[in-house]
């Protein structure tokens, strides 16, 4: 806890102080004068020192995004926060404030060297985030709870900890509990931890250790099933088929469907439903299978075209890197020549040759990026309608297979027609089953007369239908989405390549042009 200015005004973090800490940290020789006239960016800047600075609210950092080190110890800092930004930083020092809780880290992900000595907070955590933690300093804080350093198992680069002045570090087991439980530390409170502690905290506490670890392999044996779970499905989706490999569509359709759940217990319907329902999935099985072929087939022809691409961008490079060393060859060999040349009319009748010479390269060039725009559109064209081609083969046989799963609904409705108009007929006469179950007898309630019975089974229908039109409406709409998208892609790129390819040119052109004109007008004159 810091109280060394509590004499002073708490202070902002504007861009007045942020440039005065730059200035003053820069270089002091003569290009950090120069850098003090014409300002510094602070993206630019790697290390940043702000401690006794009576700070109150970290603030105006989204600049630095290439910061390295953050110096903002004693102040009288609150809350970690406004650093979001900084996803470069390596080493924080947050020590000597008021902090009072572990927050605002997430984004640090390459953060190894992490100070938060003498604050107030009470409990590790929040810290999932640094991934390449080596050093942690929370000593001189609130922390009591010994189970704190168990969540600090889950990084794997920790070396260095710093706890002294908890309440915890008065605890009899402390340092034998640690060395147990993070056995990859190397020190603990600025002292080397030594192997016989760590054989004999390993003793110690190795039945904990093992129950434990025990229940660490089932989190992670877990943490596994479901990332599995997770890619499985983004393959899937990648597919436009996920899940249509089981029973999902079929479900879907009942889940609003009322009058269907309560038309399912009549005598027969169990029966027609379960058949209905296997015939439908095994529908929805072939399109997933055959998304999926359908996907690697997309996939091995998209692979193939970048492949294409990439080697004929491959060759044509190599072409014009062929072209530009024959060429400097002989440029730098007619340099040398007119720098040794005594006769201004030679050297005139040089200079002109080497400037022919660079106009020549400048049309050769140019002529094989002209070559090879004709060669890639002709490849993108080609690709284009192939892809066009997958794309619309897939869509006319899943519609076909929809179909199929549309045929089977209205097969069913009809039996499902037929038997409500014969429990109606039945329940008129007199004739239902007295011992029939009460989920029928529930369902007798439908049965007023035959408009409402095929009002019924007909908005039951109507559910079922949309369903399966609605999967279609969304497979189809995204699968034209993401091709519409990958052919526009393609076009800009190779757009935005030409135009990148012939500035490279262009640049070095006139680089060579204006070498060759500085010649001219320099040393000729000298």
């Amino acid at each position: 806890m810091n109280h060394l200015h509590d004499s002073m005004e708490p202070r902002v973090m504007d861009d007045d102080m942020l440039k005065l800490a730059v200035g003053e940290q820069g270089p002091q020789e003569e290009a950090g004068q120069l850098a003090k006239q014409e300002g510094i960016l602070f993206k630019d800047v790697l290390s940043l020192q702000l401690d006794f600075q009576n700070i109150l609210r970290i603030d105006n950092l989204w600049q630095f995004e290439n910061l390295r080190k953050l110096q903002l110890d004693n102040n009288i800092i609150e809350r970690i926060e406004g650093l979001e930004n900084l996803t470069h930083l390596v080493w924080l020092d947050l020590s000597f404030n008021n902090i009072e809780a572990i927050e605002g880290l997430d984004t640090l992900v390459n953060l190894e060297d992490l100070s938060l000595f003498s604050n107030r907070i009470s409990k590790i955590d929040a810290l999932d985030a640094l991934v390449k933690l080596q050093v942690l300093s929370l000593g001189n804080n609130q922390i009591s709870n010994m189970m704190n350093i168990i969540y600090l198992r889950q990084f794997k680069y920790l070396r260095t900890l710093s706890l002294s002045g908890n309440p915890i570090s008065e605890a009899e087991d402390y340092k034998m509990f640690i060395c147990a439980y993070l056995p990859d530390l190397v020190y603990l409170d600025f002292r080397r931890i030594s192997d016989d502690t760590k054989e004999l905290a390993e003793a110690k506490h190795q039945y904990g250790i093992d129950e434990l670890k025990h229940r660490e392999s089932l989190m992670q044996a877990r943490l596994e099933d479901e990332q599995a779970r997770r890619e499985e499905l983004q393959k899937h989706k990648a597919a436009f088929v996920e899940h249509l490999n089981g029973s999902f569509l079929f479900d879907s359709m009942y889940t609003e469907d009322v009058e269907g759940k309560k038309l399912s217990y009549l005598p027969g319907v169990s029966e027609l439903l379960e058949a209905y329902k296997d015939k439908f999935v095994i529908i929805c099985l072939n399109i997933f299978e055959y998304g999926l072929k359908q996907h690697e087939k997309r996939k091995t022809e998209l692979d193939t075209f970048n492949e294409c691409v990439h080697e004929a961008i491959q060759e044509n490079q190599e072409q014009g890197k062929h072209r530009i060393a024959k060429f400097e060859e002989k440029y730098l060999l007619s340099l040398n020549t007119i720098r040794e040349e005594s006769e201004v009319p030679t050297i005139e009748k040089k200079i002109m040759e080497c400037g022919e010479d660079i106009t020549e390269l400048f049309n050769a060039l140019m002529t094989l990026e002209m070559q090879l725009v004709e060669q890639l559109e002709e490849t993108i064209n080609l690709f284009e309608r192939n892809i066009i081609d997958l794309v619309g083969l897939f869509i006319e046989n899943v519609q076909s297979l929809m179909a199929q799963c549309r045929d089977l609904e209205n097969h069913h409705h009809e039996k499902l027609l037929e038997i409500s108009i014969n429990t109606l007929e039945k329940n008129v006469k007199g004739e239902l089953d007295e011992d029939l179950p009460d989920d029928v007898r529930l369902v007798s309630a439908l049965f007023v007369d035959k408009d409402t019975i095929i009002n019924a089974v007909g908005a039951s229908h109507d559910i079922h239908l949309l369903k399966i039109d609605n999967r279609e409406d969304e497979l189809v709409t995204r699968i034209n989405s993401w091709c519409t998208h990958l052919v526009d892609k393609i076009h800009r790129d190779e757009t935005t390549r030409n135009r990148e390819r012939v500035k490279e040119i262009s640049q070095y052109v006139d680089h060579m042009q204006s070498e060759l004109d500085n010649l001219e007008y320099g040393d000729i004159l000298d």
